[in-house]
């Protein structure tokens, strides 16, 4: 009868926890930017570019 390997169980246990945490770190991310665009709607990481029908004419 085959020995079970205990210790190959416990690095897929602890590479589940690890990616678990991660997936966990990347929703609350996501959660506080999006809550942060609802507060600032203007802060999305644009920034504003001039106009393009107010062309300044170059000086003579």
């Amino acid at each position: 009868m085959a020995k079970p390997n205990y210790s190959f169980a416990k690095r897929q246990r602890d590479l589940a926890k690890e990616q678990k945490k991660e997936e966990k770190l990347q929703r609350k991310k996501a959660a506080a930017d999006e809550e942060a665009a609802a507060l600032n709607p203007d802060a999305e990481g644009e920034v504003d570019a001039p106009d393009a029908d107010t062309e300044e004419t170059p000086l003579p």
